[in-house]
C-alpha cells in the first residue's frame, strides 16, 4: 500500500487561507518578476508537492499530527526548519521506495551524495514555475516543460538562473571590487543603475522640474532655460514631476463649435478619507478649451467631498458619450469612434502629479500650473525618435493587434488603435526605444569587460524583463487610481480596453511608479527564488510529445485546470 498524503486528507482550509495572504505580497515573490495570467500560490504549490511525495498516515488518528505540521510547513515565506524537516521525510519515503523497486538498501545519504536520484517531480504545464520552484525547495529534482514562450522565459528566470547564478563566484567575471561575479542580486542592480543614468541621461530633459506655484513665479527666461536640462539639481521652489494626466479629445460634432472635446470619464486624484482631490473641468474662452482645476476637499467621506466640490469627479462620459463644454453637442461613441480610426483623436494635458523633496504626499497641478514649455513637444521628439531608429538599427512596433473576439474587458481596436505603436505617446515611444538601445549596449559593455557570453546574456535577460514591466506602466492605456494615488499597469486586466483619461509615468521619478522602483521588484522576486544549489529542468515543448523515459517520474503535479 503506496497510498500518499495527498489522496488521504491535506488542511485545505488552512493553506487556502494563507494561500490568500500571500496573493497580497507585493515584494520579495516570484510574481513580482513578470506578469503571468495563472500564477499559483507558493503555499498551496508547496503542499501539493509534499502531500505527493510522501506516505499517508497509517490510521486516522494520525492525521492530527500529520496536519500540524503540514499548516507549519505551508506558511509564506515558510520556516527553514520546517523545510529542512520537510525534505527529510519526502528524501526517507523516496529512498524506501527505491529500495523496494531496485531491491537493494538505499539510504538518505545514499541520496544526497549522488550514488541515487532524487525525486524526480514534473509539471509539464509549468506557467510560472511555482510547482517545480517548490519541489526545488523541498529537496527535489524538478522539470518543468511549458510551450508558451512568455512562460518558458519566465521559468529559466525562476528556476535555472537563480540557482546558477545567484550566488557570487570568484572564478567568473563580473561587477565586483575584484571584478568577479558578484552574484545575480547584485549583477543586475549594477547593470540596470547603469543603464538607468545612460537613458537618463539622453532623454532626462523630456521630464523637467516644474516650478512649484506655491512658492514663487519663476520668469519664461528661466524655464526655457531649465527646460532641456537632463542633470538639473533640485532646489527649493521645484517639484519633481512623478506622472503627467492626460485626456484623450476629439473635435466637437459640431463644426461651428470649432473646439475639442475632452474625453475624459473621471478625474478623481486621490480619494482617501480625509483628503479628497479631483480635477474640476470648465471651458475657457479665451483659450478655447477646456481648463482643469484642481480642487480640494479634506471631509471626511467621498460623499461629503462631492458636496463640497459641487460635482461628481466621476460622473463625467458615460459609456463613450460625451457633451461639448461650450456647445453641449453630444460626441456619441459612434463618432468618438469614427474620429479615432480617421486619425483624428488627440490628447491634452489634466493635471501634472508631483512631488517635493522632503515633504510625504503627491502635489497635485491643473493645465494653468505648468507652463506649456515644460510639456513634450511630439514634433521634435519624433525627429529624436527617427534618428535613434537610423543609429541603432532599431524600429517602431508597428505590428498589428492580434485579432480576436472582444471579451468582458472591452479592446481600444475600434477606436484606431490597431498597431501596437498606437497606445504609447511619442515621449513614451522615445523613452522605450532609448531603454532598450542601452540594454543593447550593456551587454556589449559586459563582452567587452571579459563576461561569458553566458553571464551576460542572463543578466540581459532580466533587464529585458525589466523593460516589459517599464512598457506596462509606461503606455497610454495606464489609469490613475485615486485611491492609491498610484498608475495602475497596463495589463492590470486581460484587456486592452480603450482608456480615455490615461497617466504617464516619468521613469525617473523620485516617488511611485518608476523604473527604479520597477527593477527593485524585479530583483526581489528573483532574489526569493534562490532556494536551492541544483537549477530545474527547463525544457520548451508539448506535454503531447513528452521528451522524458516512462517511469522516468516520481510524481507528476500539475494546477488545475489540467
Amino acid at each position: 500500500n503506496d497510498t500518499r498524503l495527498i489522496e488521504d486528507y491535506l488542511p485545505i482550509r488552512e493553506i487556502s487561507a494563507e494561500s490568500s495572504r500571500e496573493k497580497s505580497i507585493r515584494r520579495g515573490h516570484i510574481s513580482t518578476l513578470h506578469l503571468w495570467w495563472a500564477r499559483r500560490p507558493l503555499v498551496a504549490c508547496r503542499a501539493a508537492v509534499y502531500g505527493a511525495l510522501v506516505a499517508a498516515p497509517g490510521t486516522k488518528n494520525g492525521r492530527g499530527g500529520k496536519s500540524k505540521f503540514v499548516q507549519e510547513l505551508c506558511r509564506y515565506p515558510g520556516d527553514e526548519r520546517k523545510i529542512e524537516t520537510a525534505r527529510q521525510h519526502i528524501l526517507e519515503a523516496h529512498a524506501e521506495r527505491l529500495s523496494q523497486e531496485l531491491r537493494k538498501k538505499v539510504t538518505v545519504e545514499d541520496i544526497l551524495q549522488g550514488k541515487d536520484p532524487r525525486p524526480r517531480v514534473l509539471d509539464m504545464f509549468a506557467g510560472g514555475g511555482a510547482i517545480p520552484l517548490e519541489a526545488l525547495l523541498l529537496g527535489c529534482e524538478a522539470y518543468a516543460l511549458e510551450l508558451n514562450p512568455v512562460a518558458h522565459l519566465i521559468e529559466l528566470c525562476t528556476l535555472v538562473y537563480p540557482q546558477k547564478f545567484g550566488r557570487p563566484d570568484p572564478d567568473a567575471k563580473g561587477s565586483a571590487k575584484d571584478s568577479t561575479w558578484a552574484g545575480l542580486v547584485e549583477e543586475v542592480e549594477y547593470w540596470g543603475k547603469w543603464v538607468l543614468e545612460k537613458v537618463k541621461e539622453e532623454i532626462g530633459d523630456l521630464y523637467p522640474s516644474i516650478p512649484d506655484p506655491g512658492e514663487h513665479k519663476v520668469s519664461k527666461s528661466v524655464q526655457e532655460a531649465m527646460f532641456g536640462s537632463a542633470s538639473q539639481a533640485l532646489e527649493d521652489g521645484f517639484l519633481t514631476p512623478v506622472a503627467y494626466l492626460w485626456t484623450r479629445t476629439v473635435p466637437c460634432k459640431n463644426r461651428s463649435c470649432n473646439t475639442t472635446v475632452p474625453l475624459v470619464r473621471q478625474t478623481w486624484l486621490c480619494k482617501k478619507a480625509g483628503r479628497y482631490a479631483a480635477l474640476k473641468a470648465a471651458p475657457e474662452v479665451a483659450k478655447n478649451r477646456v481648463c482643469f482645476t484642481v480642487v480640494q476637499s479634506y471631509a471626511r467621506t467621498e460623499a461629503e467631498a462631492i458636496r463640497e466640490f459641487g460635482l461628481d469627479p466621476g460622473a463625467f462620459s458615460r459609456a463613450g458619450n460625451t457633451a461639448c463644454f461650450f456647445c453641449g453637442t453630444v460626441a456619441d461613441s459612434g463618432y468618438v469612434k469614427q474620429e479615432g480610426r480617421a486619425g483624428r483623436m488627440g490628447k491634452q494635458l489634466m493635471a501634472v502629479v508631483c512631488a517635493k523633496a522632503g515633504q510625504r504626499g503627491k502635489i497635485y497641478l491643473g493645465t494653468d500650473e505648468v507652463d506649456s514649455n515644460l510639456l513634450p513637444d511630439d514634433d521634435a521628439i519624433q525627429q529624436r525618435i527617427a534618428q535613434l531608429c537610423r543609429e541603432t538599427g532599431l524600429t517602431v512596433p508597428k505590428e498589428p493587434f492580434p485579432h480576436y473576439v472582444i471579451g468582458g474587458g472591452g479592446i481600444c481596436k475600434p477606436s484606431g488603435f490597431t498597431l501596437w505603436r498606437d497606445i504609447f505617446t511619442q515621449r513614451q515611444m522615445l523613452s522605450l526605444l532609448t531603454f532598450i538601445k542601452w540594454v543593447h549596449c550593456a551587454h556589449q559593455q559586459m563582452l567587452k569587460e571579459s563576461y561569458s557570453y553566458e553571464h551576460a546574456q542572463v543578466v540581459v535577460t532580466y533587464l529585458g524583463l525589466w523593460i516589459d514591466k517599464v512598457a506596462d506602466y509606461g503606455s497610454a492605456n495606464c489609469r490613475w487610481i485615486g485611491q492609491t494615488e498610484a498608475i495602475a499597469d497596463t495589463l492590470a486586466r486581460q484587456a486592452l480596453p480603450m482608456i480615455w483619461d490615461f497617466a504617464e509615468f516619468v521613469p525617473f521619478a523620485s516617488a511611485g511608479s518608476n523604473a527604479k522602483s520597477i527593477l527593485g521588484s524585479i530583483v526581489d522576486g528573483f532574489d526569493s527564488a534562490i532556494v536551492s544549489s541544483l537549477p530545474a529542468h527547463v525544457s520548451r515543448g508539448t506535454a503531447t510529445l513528452l521528451p522524458y523515459e516512462s517511469n522516468f517520474f516520481v510524481a507528476i503535479v500539475v494546477a488545475p485546470p489540467y
